[in-house]
């Protein structure tokens, strides 16, 4: 499965940092709730991978990943945590491998114009594109769909809910990421209602 086909017509895709693993499933229930089930849990916390796999075992609606892949090892790793894609904010062959080994479909980064037509070359045609709102944003994503129009990007890196909906109006953006669904404030107060009306907003951003 493409990570194009995964997100299947859904116009955000939460990255979500866990510090406490009994939050993760009720952030993910909220969450698919709220229309965005594609989630991206962030490998940055010691409880990221359990996160996952009660995320995987007890919300079977939820399409979970990883994200701030860096590592090689990362990607079996993740998969057998019960990860269904991840991603990574850059791309090195090291990396390619591991997520080919691993069969999981995998979204790297590109910054740059030579970044995207590298990673072309190499087959992919849906790349992240970090860190999207210090590197150009929407008039970059504007100018390269003109030379490059065959790649799609989910904008990633400063993108808020002010700004998502500028992304998605152009033919090239796929989706975008974001941490603004799950702001630290409501998480530590398990304002579980509140995420999901964050991400019920979010999810109809497309048809806006």
């Amino acid at each position: 499965m493409s990570f194009l086909s995964l997100m299947d017509g859904v116009p955000v895709m939460p990255l979500v940092i866990i510090d406490a693993v009994a939050d993760a499933v009720p952030m993910a229930e909220a969450l698919v709730a709220g229309g965005l089930p594609v989630i991206e849990v962030a490998l940055r916390t010691p409880q990221a991978l359990a996160a996952v796999e009660a995320i995987a075992t007890r919300v079977p609606q939820a399409r979970v990943g990883v994200g701030s892949v860096i590592d090689p090892q990362q990607f079996a790793r993740s998969r057998d945590a019960g990860a269904r894609f991840a991603v990574s904010p850059g791309a090195t062959p090291a990396l390619e491998s591991a997520a080919q080994a691993s069969g999981l479909p995998w979204l790297p980064a590109a910054q740059t114009v030579s970044e995207v037509l590298a990673l072309r070359e190499r087959g992919h045609r849906m790349l992240k594109f970090f860190p999207a709102q210090s590197s150009g944003g929407v008039a970059f994503m504007r100018a390269i769909a003109g030379p490059v129009p065959d790649v799609q990007f989910c904008p990633t890196g400063g993108v808020a809910a002010e700004t998502a909906g500028a992304y998605l109006a152009l033919a090239n953006v796929a989706c975008v990421g974001g941490s603004w669904l799950t702001p630290s404030a409501l998480v530590s107060a398990r304002d579980w209602d509140a995420i999901r009306q964050l991400a019920a907003s979010a999810s109809g951003l497309r048809g806006r």
